[in-house]
């Protein structure tokens, strides 16, 4: 199960949320000349030029979880703003079931409200997850070849009170909130 990510096809998610664990990761991609992925980050922000400098991509959350373990409690929403600033290709995630899947749009909109630049809150939910998945030649954005699975919403997709109207998979409606 390892060769994938040994001979590179495949990025190592190393599962970091202090600073040591987080340069510990490094070290290893590193040494064996591995693709990686920082998963959690928490402390992220506190070493961002760090970061930027060793070009691994973070993925940034779940910041509405608790802080009740000792390694999360630096844990920001300013996090994915930071790292962003630093050069860090950054995707937010909610960790489901940690927080739910649903209140992804939220926790990009409160990075954004935190210091992530508005158009950089949305690529952190769309198309830098699919450029760290590496499947970004098929999805992340709006393009002639791509898959195209469309959400049409009354306004921005990150603030609380902006509803869908519409989700088309494959060609089909597949949700119409008839309210409109």
């Amino acid at each position: 199960c390892w060769m994938p990510v040994l001979e590179g096809k495949i990025p190592l998610k190393a599962h970091v949320h202090r600073v040591d664990d987080i340069y510990t990761a490094i070290r290893i991609a590193k040494e064996f000349g591995l693709s990686m992925t920082l998963d959690h980050c928490s402390e992220g922000h506190l070493i961002a030029e760090d970061l930027a400098k060793e070009g691994f991509p973070a993925i940034v959350g779940p910041d509405l979880s608790s802080r009740s373990k000792i390694e999360v409690q630096n844990m920001a929403f300013k996090t994915a703003g930071v790292l962003h600033e630093a050069g860090v290709l950054v995707a937010i995630t909610t960790d489901h079931p940690v927080s739910l899947i649903q209140s992804l749009p939220i926790c990009a909109g409160l990075a954004v409200k935190s210091g992530l630049p508005l158009e950089e809150g949305l690529r952190a939910i769309t198309c830098n997850p699919a450029r760290i998945c590496r499947v970004f030649d098929r999805v992340g954005s709006l393009e002639p070849g791509k898959d195209a699975d469309i959400a049409i919403f009354t306004g921005n997709p990150m603030e609380t009170f902006t509803r869908t109207m519409c989700t088309i998979i494959n060609g089909k409606i597949v949700y119409r909130d008839t309210g409109f």
